[in-house]
């Protein structure tokens, strides 16, 4: 038997394994406490930042591409609702520092992204990831406890999404 097929095989097992993400938190979970550096290369602790009111933690597969941007445009546009409810925005993504910068400035958007390249949060969230891309996910904090989460996030509804949690509509 020729060696080939045992070596995909051990490849595959691999890349899974690899792949392989813990669960995602649940509700009532407290905020992970974990630290990355954001756009400007300055390290952000989650859980310092989510200890008070509400932030809204959100995955996305990879800066600058047609459904992460209109994610991130959708929270963009709502900033000031989003903020007046108390809602602070981090976003993450496996990029590097500088591709967050760009992709922060080119859409201008009004909240950190986190520069996760390491994909220390995207595993302490439990976000499954295909290689080097995080799966677009949601988790809305409340006095650092998560209060909803969306494990298949909307694109273009995600800050209508968070509003209809926080006024309590389904």
């Amino acid at each position: 038997m020729s060696p080939i097929p045992k070596i995909l095989a051990a490849i595959a097992t691999g890349v899974l394994a690899a792949n392989a993400a813990a669960e995602p938190l649940t509700e009532g979970a407290a905020l992970p406490v974990v630290s990355q550096k954001n756009q400007n290369g300055v390290p952000v602790k989650l859980a310092a930042v989510g200890a008070s009111g509400y932030l809204l933690v959100y995955f996305y597969p990879k800066a600058d591409t047609p459904g992460c941007t209109k994610q991130a445009c959708s929270l963009r546009d709502s900033y000031a609702a989003l903020t007046e409810k108390g809602v602070r925005i981090l976003g993450v993504s496996m990029d590097s520092v500088k591709a967050q910068k760009s992709f922060k400035e080119k859409y201008k958007l009004p909240f950190d992204l986190l520069a996760d390249a390491d994909g220390s949060v995207v595993a302490a969230f439990g976000v499954p990831k295909t290689l080097r891309f995080a799966k677009r996910q949601a988790f809305l904090f409340k006095d650092g406890k998560l209060v909803w989460r969306d494990l298949s996030a909307s694109t273009e509804q995600q800050a209508a999404d968070v509003l209809k949690v926080i006024s309590g509509k389904p």
